[in-house]
């Protein structure tokens, strides 16, 4: 229940202002960590999850920068 809850978090906070696609789910799977650790208390929706993960970004693990990186060139 609580993966669901946290899939349905990081695609509300995914919106067109900040990334062109919403994220897939290798990428949420490489991020999930890092919502956890930095960003669960972020209340999901307009794109504040992203923002958070950006904020931290030097604090990502090196599979959740990749795949924000790339979602960033879409």
């Amino acid at each position: 229940m609580l993966r669901l809850v946290l899939t349905v978090a990081l695609l509300c906070g995914t919106t067109a202002v900040v990334y062109a696609q919403e994220l897939t789910s290798a990428q949420r799977d490489a991020c999930m960590g890092d919502y956890q650790k930095f960003c669960k208390s972020v209340t999901p929706g307009g794109g504040r999850i992203i923002a958070c993960l950006a904020k931290q970004s030097d604090k990502l693990t090196p599979a959740c920068k990749k795949v924000l990186a790339e979602a960033e060139k879409k």
